[in-house]
């Protein structure tokens, strides 16, 4: 399988979301669209907010997730704390992260704010491959995850 083509994953997943503003529904659409739109992403899922500081598992493609990540453990949470992307192109080299499966090798973890702000979780994407993410792939991800989320409530 080819690298996916954004602009065409984007385009899918806009004519499958529009309208939508349910968090959930619109997590457990994108996690499947993103998971089998490219054979580097062997787990692809939605960490929610749900208390000050703690992430717990939202809908998710892959074998089991870790079910719930404090803000300061992990690259979920290291995402979550800064607001930032948090592309690892070695997960063994980043400190305090959370193993929750031992083939990921690297990950790239995104912010998922609504169009207040508000951060409503994190995608967390995990490969078997090192050095799997790159900058064009956070970047395209977050437009669509900014598009997507906008009309969400906390």
């Amino acid at each position: 399988m080819a690298r996916v083509d954004y602009s065409e994953l984007s385009r899918v997943i806009a004519s499958l979301t529009e309208g939508e503003t349910d968090t959930v529904a619109l997590m457990a659409t994108l996690a499947c669209e993103i998971h089998h739109a490219d054979d580097r992403f062997d787990w692809t899922g939605f960490y929610r907010v749900v208390a000050p500081e703690v992430l717990k598992i939202g809908p998710y493609q892959g074998g089991h997730g870790c079910l719930v990540i404090p803000f300061v453990r992990g690259v979920c949470g290291a995402c979550a704390r800064t607001g930032e992307a948090q592309i690892v192109a070695d997960v063994e080299a980043f400190p305090g992260h959370i193993a929750c499966s031992s083939s990921t090798r690297s990950e790239l973890v995104l912010p998922v704010r609504n169009g207040a702000g508000v951060l409503l979780g994190v995608l967390d994407i995990d490969s078997d491959r090192a050095v799997a993410f790159d900058e064009a792939d956070a970047g395209a991800l977050q437009a669509i995850l900014d598009r997507v989320f906008e009309d969400c409530a906390e």
